[in-house]
């Protein structure tokens, strides 16, 4: 244990979908059901340093063996949901971000190849045997991703200020349908005003991953490790997801000067988070 709990939680924000039960088939809807009635589950930083701790060892784990049976769980109108870790299918899915990411160089040095080679094998493998399966998690480092917060209202927002003893929390959650349709009317509000582009591109890509869930789910935005990187007076006064929803909605008016000061604020607000990301 004080091996797991000597790893830092890196600067990473998460979008989660937590499920009722009902979505799950059996077995698996008794497990999460027993599970949920335990008098104590992980926390998102339990999770993170559980797999943090995998890379220390020499060569490094970058994906667990067996897959946990740990999950994330919020009751919703007195209905359990929860949200599986699936720290197995996770991890080989940031390798492949690492792949396209960083040079050959330091990624040799980070996971040797026959490492990689032999986790991607164990993927393909895997991948064959369950070709529709699909996390309940999304990672993002050192940001933010604009195209969450469009999910969320600022009358959504969740914050704790931290103290001697925890962290701050700042997160948003959302039912399903409420995520599904703010989606939507932003993404048809940017067709209509703006050219195709990264934006989005990624509001589809959130769009079609949500799709997989059952419509009863709660969607929630948390800002994990980030709240470590932004100063807390910065955090206190943070409304991205307000900035987002007043762009959007000038964008719609016609409005274009309204929309670039929404948007100059949210850059202006993340960009010390990423100064302090390519700081040496």
């Amino acid at each position: 244990m004080s091996v797991v709990s000597s790893v830092r939680v890196p600067y990473a924000s998460y979008l989660r979908v937590y499920e009722p039960l009902a979505a799950f088939p059996e077995p698996e809807r008794g497990h999460w059901a027993r599970y949920a009635r335990r008098a104590e589950t992980p926390s998102a930083q339990d999770e993170l340093r559980r797999s943090l701790a995998d890379l220390a060892p020499t060569p490094p784990v970058p994906v667990p063996v067996h897959e946990s049976a740990e999950a994330f769980v919020a009751y919703v109108d007195g209905v359990v949901c929860v949200c599986p870790w699936r720290t197995r299918l996770r991890g080989w899915l940031a390798m492949e971000e690492l792949v396209e990411s960083l040079p050959a160089s330091l990624l040799d040095a980070m996971l040797p190849p026959v490492v990689r080679a032999q986790a991607q094998a164990d993927f393909e493998e895997w991948r064959e045997q369950n070709p529709d399966a699909r996390p309940w998690i999304r990672t993002s480092v050192w940001e933010v991703p604009v195209r969450w917060f469009a999910l969320f209202a600022d009358e959504e927002r969740e914050y704790v200020p931290g103290d001697a003893e925890a962290a701050p929390v700042l997160r948003y959650r959302t039912p399903m349908v409420q995520a599904r349709r703010r989606l939507a009317r932003a993404l048809r509000t940017l067709r209509e005003t703006i050219d195709e582009g990264p934006l989005t591109e990624g509001l589809v890509d959130v769009g079609r991953w949500l799709e997989e869930f059952h419509p009863r789910s709660l969607v929630e935005l948390d800002y994990g490790g980030l709240v470590h990187a932004l100063p807390a007076a910065l955090l206190a006064e943070d409304r991205s997801a307000a900035d987002v929803a007043e762009g959007i909605a000038a964008l719609k008016d016609g409005d274009g000067e309204a929309a670039g000061e929404a948007y100059g604020r949210l850059m202006e607000r993340w960009r010390a988070v990423r100064d302090r990301r390519f700081a040496n």
